[in-house]
């Protein structure tokens, strides 16, 4: 035996190492889940837009509205406003005078903890009205066959201008006679409809003409005097039939400016809006 046997013995160790970085984090993944979550919301936002009525997307609005009432005075001290606070009655957010004592007109008015908005009850009063006045109008359709084939001519919509009921032409039945303003005994009739429902309210009107287009080949375009002279024909049949003179606000030609079908020619662009304007528009 050599002398090389009573060292001691030579241990090694491998080490193995683990190229890649391993885990760098997770704060990427918060991130990411806050901008999904962003456009999630984003996109049903502009869904909700697009897909809902005015009326419905009051009824949004007011869901998302701060319920709790804010005291009219604060507890007290010797902040900003001496202890008041900005909707009290002696300062006024607008331009900083007294509200009721000198202002009292109602969009002047500091309102307090009520929270209330003159504007908006007086347009949901008006919303209201234009409603039961398209039931009525609606309801006068069952009246007779021939009642119910001159409603087949009317639509109406609730708009910010008012309440729109729209007249219009069909296949072989039109409003006027061809190129005039000569109304048809069709047209005569939903006049008198349309005024017996005006006289119910004290609205304001205005009257809208709109007309086909007509060929190209046409050396002089009639379109706007036509539209005109048809508004101004429906201004004299409601007038004949009880409506006061002093209540119609406009008489307004729009040609074939806005039409509603593909088709600038189609029979369905003739047509006239009568408006129950809103108050105060």
């Amino acid at each position: 035996m050599s002398a090389d046997t009573n060292k001691a013995p030579v241990i090694i160790r491998r080490k193995k190492v683990v190229a890649g970085g391993g885990h760098h984090g997770g704060a990427w993944k918060v991130a990411y889940a806050d901008f999904v979550t962003a456009m999630m919301a984003f996109f049903m936002l502009m869904w909700l837009l697009s897909a809902t009525t005015e009326k419905q997307k009051r009824g949004i609005a007011d869901y998302f509205s701060p319920t709790i009432p804010i005291s009219r005075v604060s507890g007290g001290g010797n902040g900003a406003f001496g202890g008041d606070s900005i909707f009290s009655e002696e300062t006024l957010p607008r331009n900083g005078t007294g509200a009721s004592a000198t202002r009292a007109a109602a969009e002047n008015k500091a309102r307090g903890s009520t929270g209330s908005d003159p504007s908006a009850e007086e347009r949901a009063a008006q919303d209201e009205a234009f409603t039961d006045l398209e039931a009525k109008l609606q309801g006068r359709g069952g009246e007779s066959l021939v009642m119910e084939n001159a409603m087949k001519h009317i639509t109406t919509r609730i708009t910010d201008e008012g309440l729109v009921v729209e007249v219009f032409s069909l296949e072989n039945a039109p409003l006027f006679e061809p190129g005039t303003d000569v109304a048809t005994p069709i047209l005569r009739d939903l006049a008198a409809i349309i005024s017996d429902m005006s006289k119910t309210v004290t609205n304001q009107i205005a009257v809208g003409g709109h007309v086909r287009a007509a060929p190209l080949v046409l050396a002089e375009n009639p379109v706007w005097d036509l539209s005109h002279a048809r508004a101004s024909r429906m201004r004299k049949l409601l007038e004949g039939g009880g409506i006061a003179e002093a209540r119609m606000d406009r008489v307004t030609g729009h040609a074939d400016r806005e039409t509603l079908t593909r088709d600038p020619m189609s029979v369905r662009n003739d047509r006239i809006e009568v408006v129950l304007l809103r108050d105060g528009s």
